[in-house]
């Protein structure tokens, strides 16, 4: 990221634009670089498919409910221990 703005930086120097133009130059390389970032994690989240721990810990889950409905009932005093 900092060698892409370092490039929009010299670009701006060598084409002659003013320290604000250069500025907001700056500011929105950044922002679309946060902003393509932000995406593309946010898609290789969205499409990884659950790991094998994942998998186990949610087949325990139905597991223990399906339990619990058939062979439990809840009291609403606890222990402690």
């Amino acid at each position: 990221m900092v060698f892409a703005i370092a490039i929009v930086v010299a670009w701006s120097y060598f084409d002659g634009a003013s320290l604000g133009m250069t500025l907001l130059r700056a500011i929105a390389c950044a922002v679309i670089i946060q902003l393509g970032y932000f995406l593309l994690v946010f898609v290789m989240v969205a499409r990884s498919a659950p790991t094998p721990a994942e998998k186990a810990r949610e087949a325990e889950r139905n597991l223990g409910l399906d339990q619990t409905a058939k062979n439990e009932k809840f009291s609403t005093r606890r222990s402690i221990h």
